[in-house]
């Protein structure tokens, strides 16, 4: 359907929103009625057909938790309207938008928005409603252009989706995982996918960095600013400019340093060590870290000022264990991944070794796997890999055992934390998956074990 064919509601409490909006559709489209107040919803669709209808995520009348856009958005849905449905959201918002497209939205719009990005919206959700396509899909394998980003279990697949609507944005991501999970590759994937593709991606371990290298690495430096200053140097701000800057392990780093990288983020501007003049940066910011939030959210360890700056949507990676048959898919890439690079036959893994594979708990998570499958490709004779060609690494496997002696008790402890965690957020599983560091479906994997 073309846009001048369509009939379009936009329900915002903004008036100066509601202006724009009517001036820029009135020449675009058959129709377009705009409304304030989202009480007027249902006696709206009761008295027009509308092919569209843009739904603030926010009103002023209620309490501003961007809730309100997901009720009205079910609403709508209750009232069997065949309107797509297009969330209008500030960047604080965007973890809502996202859910509220997993509750039937067709897509998003962050503000302020690009002319051409919400028309563009606009006519592609009224290209999938005359095409009877689906909104959204979260089946099938999904790989990360340019990455060995792979997955096909159900959190993953959240995660691909998540990463297929933050990137095209400039929110600030927080990537929350434990070591080998793949946040880098995460962090790669949102920059490929981002409107910054193009620029630089520039990836700091600010974790590893000493004191005296802190502001010089990230910040740059003038000639003579210290001894060993022989000459002008760019930090890794400046040489991300215009792309994306990656700030690996932020969760280890002083207060002292926080405090230096939040100036820079809330003044966009960087002042090299001996300069006196800034230099505007522009960025697009991403961080990780193996640091749960409950912990960076203790201020004698983490700002919270910080991370609310660096933390606008979060992500969090699974480890490997909670990823099922994704561990085979894994195994098979990486086999045929080293088959090629050691110029060997790729060998097939044999209904033995892949148990072997699934019953692990890799503590070491991806990375650990990937080194396993290498050393059994190397070492393969045959064309196939029993369970015993299959060797972790000691390195992983003494902590492994050890804490699978102490399992009895563990067991016990994660169970009554989950119910702690469960009775101080009133029994939302959102919020205590959150605080818990897991996932929504690790959650309910754990509540059933516990018959809970």
């Amino acid at each position: 359907m073309l846009l001048k064919k369509a009939s379009i509601l936009v329900v915002d409490d903004d008036t100066d929103v509601l202006t724009a909006v009517r001036l820029l559709l009135r020449p675009q489209v058959k129709e377009i009625i705009t409304e304030k107040n989202p009480e007027q919803i249902p006696a709206l669709l009761a008295q027009h057909t509308f092919d569209a209808i843009l739904l603030d995520m926010n009103f002023a009348s209620s309490i501003n938790t961007g809730n309100e856009g997901l009720f009205w958005l079910r609403k709508i849905k209750s009232l069997k309207s065949e309107a797509a449905v297009i969330m209008i959201t500030a960047y604080g918002d965007i973890d809502l938008a996202i859910r509220s497209l997993k509750e039937g939205a067709f897509d998003f719009v962050v503000k302020p928005w690009h002319n051409d990005k919400l028309l563009g919206t606009l006519q592609d959700a009224l290209d999938r409603k005359e095409n009877g396509a689906k909104t959204t899909s979260l089946t099938g394998r999904t790989a990360a252009t340019g990455t060995e980003l792979l997955g096909e279990s159900e959190v993953m697949q959240d995660i691909f989706f998540k990463i297929r609507k933050v990137a095209p944005t400039d929110a600030n991501i927080l990537i929350l995982g434990e070591n080998g999970t793949g946040k880098e590759l995460i962090a790669k994937a949102i920059h490929q996918q981002s409107l910054r593709a193009d620029k630089p991606f520039v990836k700091v371990d600010v974790g590893a960095l000493t004191e005296s290298l802190f502001e010089t690495e990230l910040f740059g430096h003038k000639k003579g600013a210290f001894t060993d200053a022989r000459e002008d140097r760019a930090g890794r701000f400046e040489a991300a400019h215009k792309g994306t800057i990656f700030l690996d392990e932020i969760g280890n780093i002083s207060l002292h340093q926080q405090s230096k990288l939040l100036s820079v983020l809330q003044n966009r501007q960087v002042i090299r060590v001996g300069a006196n003049e800034p230099t505007d940066i522009d960025v697009r910011l991403l961080c990780a870290t193996n640091v749960s939030l409950t912990e960076m959210a203790n201020e004698a360890r983490f700002r919270k000022d910080l991370i609310y700056r660096i933390n606008t949507v979060e992500i969090t990676v699974p480890p490997l264990r909670e990823r099922g048959a994704d561990i085979i898919l894994l195994a098979n890439h990486f086999i045929t991944v080293y088959a090629n690079k050691y110029l060997k036959p790729a060998p097939e893994l044999t209904k033995e070794a892949r148990e072997k594979l699934l019953r692990y708990p890799y503590p070491g998570n991806v990375r650990e796997l990937q080194y396993a499958i290498e050393r059994a490709v190397i070492m393969a004779d045959t064309d196939v890999l029993e369970g015993s060609d299959i060797l972790f690494s000691p390195i992983e496997t003494a902590p492994a055992l050890k804490a699978a002696a102490q399992a009895t008790n563990l067991e016990e402890l994660e169970k009554a934390t989950i119910l702690k965690v469960l009775e101080t957020h009133g029994g939302n599983l959102t919020k205590a998956s959150k605080e818990l560091g897991i996932t929504r479906t690790a959650l309910y994997r754990r509540l059933s074990k516990y018959g809970l």
